[in-house]
């Protein structure tokens, strides 16, 4: 019996059922495509969620001492006093002792800086300056003396 265009007794043809069932097939499909693709995006999402967890933290559960380490404090040598002492050039960032060291006479002031600043001994000192150690050791007891003094006045001046 040759197929024909119409189905037995209801009227539709055969060709309209075929497209129906294939249109279903096609939207299954798709259907369980997008259901496949949302489980992954879901999947990837737990994992970036537990990945965050491990290696991040909120700035609220931080110590004190961790939150000190997240930040840069920037320095610059224009706000700082700078001398230099036999070719050395030293840097003194605390404004009152570099007011308290300009109070000084240029060979104490030299003797401290280099003696404080760059660690260097009585007899390195005395090598460097031409003097004898003692006259070294001399000037630094003198300079601590004054040093200490104007400090204490300035301390003082902003107490007021």
């Amino acid at each position: 019996m040759p197929l024909s265009r119409h189905s037995g007794g209801g009227g539709e043809p055969v060709w309209r059922s075929l497209l129906a069932m294939m249109n279903l097939t096609i939207r299954h499909r798709f259907d369980r495509l997008c259901q496949m693709s949302l489980k992954g995006e879901a999947i990837n999402y737990y994992r970036h969620m537990d990945y965050r967890r491990e290696h991040e933290a909120m700035f609220s559960e931080l110590s004190e001492k961790e939150l000190n380490q997240l930040f840069v404090m920037d320095e610059y040598g224009v706000e700082n006093s700078h001398f230099t002492v036999h070719g050395y050039d030293i840097e003194v960032k605390d404004t009152l002792i570099a007011e308290a060291l300009q109070a000084l006479s240029e060979r104490k002031r030299d003797v401290i800086l280099l003696s404080y600043f760059l660690e260097m001994s009585d007899a390195d000192i005395a090598r460097e300056m031409n003097l004898v150690r003692s006259t070294v050791h001399e000037h630094r007891t003198r300079s601590l003396e004054i040093l200490r003094k104007i400090m204490e006045g300035k301390a003082d001046e902003t107490e007021m």
